[in-house]
């Protein structure tokens, strides 16, 4: 199988997809217009993110406000339904990235999980149950139950840290109110030998208008960027990847001025962010729609030493959106849209509202 690949120093390239092991191998022809050409070897991973709204199992927890997703409660969320849900999530997980590396993913951050009882069946599905994923998780204290995630190949990741930093936001009209919402799940390993740091992000929602929520945003920003600077503190050179459904654009002030990061890595400093996902959102590239409108609220940045051109150790190749057709509502009101799971009081047999995001590391075998 070949692909056209385009690195700056590379006036040809190609691709050749090979499985060395268990890890995936780009073996690339550089031509620069000589009559000399060699081949190099990358091992290269997806680190992958997505918002599989609402994977909810149909019992009721009399903690949260799950009742909705029951048989008994308005969305008749039935084990049948539930079942059906999870094959198609388990689907688009297997799938993202293997056009360039013909396997899944090495890590996935999920957000929308109601609890690890549902991570566990996900992965026990027929598309993942071979591929032996780790899950990290912890319930948090979000109104609604739902929680984030990190699933893991055991094989290429292994997890030293993990932990959770608590969001404490206040209603802005009474300021004793807390309003509770997801946890920022900090997941520190090494990836094929090389320590890499992850955190998964589901900033609070726009409800009530993009104005009037943008302070918890950018409180979730502040966090955040408190969380990676922790991390730069220990080291400089620290390999980071924050990933999430962030409920705002690349543009917005909560990515832009609170957390920081970046649009260009060209010139960019030590310990700081670089955000491969503005380019396409100015191009009007987005994960999910609303009132015919892009957005671009999962996104994946990474810390500056992934943005190095040098491959001795694993660095970022591209970032892309999972958009196959499959993924994508074929007709109605919301054609073109992702072909999400629930709509008008019912399953649709659809999978998300969200488009899953990606991120290619490669690193130099030779």
């Amino acid at each position: 199988m070949i692909r056209k690949i385009c690195f700056k120093s590379f006036i040809y390239s190609f691709i050749i997809i090979s499985l060395l092991g268990c890890n995936a191998s780009l073996k690339v022809e550089e031509n620069k217009g000589s009559i000399d050409s060699k081949t190099k070897d990358y091992r290269v991973n997806t680190i992958a993110f997505y918002n599989v709204e609402n994977l909810f199992d149909f019992e009721d927890d009399p903690i949260t406000f799950d009742d909705d997703r029951t048989p008994e409660g308005k969305d008749h969320w039935t084990e049948e339904i539930y079942n059906a849900k999870l094959v198609n999530i388990a689907k688009v997980i297997s799938e993202i990235g293997t056009d360039i590396t013909g396997t899944t993913p090495a890590v996935v951050g999920l957000c929308e999980t109601e609890n690890r009882r549902v991570l566990e069946d996900l992965l026990n599905q027929e598309s993942l149950v071979q591929e032996d994923y780790g899950i990290v998780q912890f319930d948090s204290p979000d109104r609604r139950g739902i929680d984030v995630a990190l699933l893991y190949k055991k094989r290429l990741f292994t997890p030293t840290n993990s932990k959770t930093h608590t969001l404490y936001i206040y209603d802005n009209v009474d300021n004793t109110k807390r309003v509770y919402t997801r946890d920022q799940l900090v997941v520190s390993g090494m990836l094929d030998g090389e320590k890499i740091h992850f955190i998964v992000n589901h900033w609070p929602s726009r409800s009530g208008g993009e104005e009037r929520s943008r302070y918890k945003r950018n409180k979730a920003a502040a966090l955040n960027r408190h969380i990676v600077d922790s991390l730069f503190s220990q080291d400089p050179y620290a390999k980071v990847i924050t990933m999430g459904d962030f409920n705002d654009d690349p543009s917005n002030e909560s990515i832009k001025k609170y957390l920081g990061a970046k649009k260009e890595k060209e010139g960019i400093q030590i310990k700081e962010l670089y955000n491969p996902m503005e380019s396409m959102h100015k191009k009007g590239i987005g994960t999910l729609a609303y009132r015919d409108h892009w957005n671009l609220f999962d996104q994946m940045i990474i810390s500056t030493e992934l943005t190095k051109d040098d491959y001795s150790s694993y660095r970022l190749y591209k970032a892309g959106i999972f958009n196959k057709n499959y993924l994508v509502n074929p007709r109605g009101r919301y054609k073109d849209y992702p072909f999400r799971s629930f709509t008008g009081g019912s399953f649709t047999g659809g999978y998300s509202d969200h488009f899953p995001v990606y991120l290619l590391l490669i690193k130099d075998i030779n």
